[in-house]
């Protein structure tokens, strides 16, 4: 009986290739107009539940202001790429998506105390409810707006690291 003869090297692996290949690198995106366009689909979605919440709970809440704007930045770089112009429309629709949320918030207070339907004061009385956001404005809803814009830019950036 012969005995299987080792190779030169000892190494049972050597003489042929011992790791599979490794895979292609991710193709780079680079799509702004689609990264626009899941920036402000995401921006819509998530002031429409920030205005929900804020309206069932009567309150704002700034880790909501948080997450609405950090989904929009993750969303759009995720879409459109590394593009350094999606970072600060992602920030300035943050800032638009929770004015929005707040917007919405208040519309929902209000339909419930006057027993009315929302899109009625939502979309029929849309400027007195601008003008009645803008009399109770103070400095934490400012706050959440700005946090809103940082989280948006930081969320893009975060995306493609």
């Amino acid at each position: 009986m012969s005995q299987p003869v080792p190779p030169p090297s000892g190494n049972p692996f050597a003489g042929g290739d011992q790791f599979a290949p490794a895979p292609p690198p991710a193709p780079v995106r680079n799509n702004i107009g689609l990264g626009i366009v899941a920036a402000v689909v995401t921006a819509v979605v998530t002031a429409g539940i920030y205005g929900a919440v804020a309206g069932a709970i009567e309150a704002e809440i700034g880790y909501a202001a948080v997450a609405v704007g950090f989904l929009i930045g993750f969303a759009a770089a995720k879409a459109g790429g590394p593009n350094p112009v999606l970072a600060v429309v992602s920030a300035v629709l943050g800032v638009g998506a929770v004015y929005l949320g707040q917007l919405v918030g208040m519309a929902m207070i209000v339909a419930e105390e006057l027993n009315g339907s929302f899109t009625d004061v939502f979309f029929d009385q849309f400027s007195l409810l601008t003008d009645a956001w803008t009399e109770v404005a103070d400095g934490m809803t400012y706050v959440f707006l700005a946090i809103a814009a940082v989280t948006a830019f930081a969320g893009a950036k975060k995306a493609n690291a």
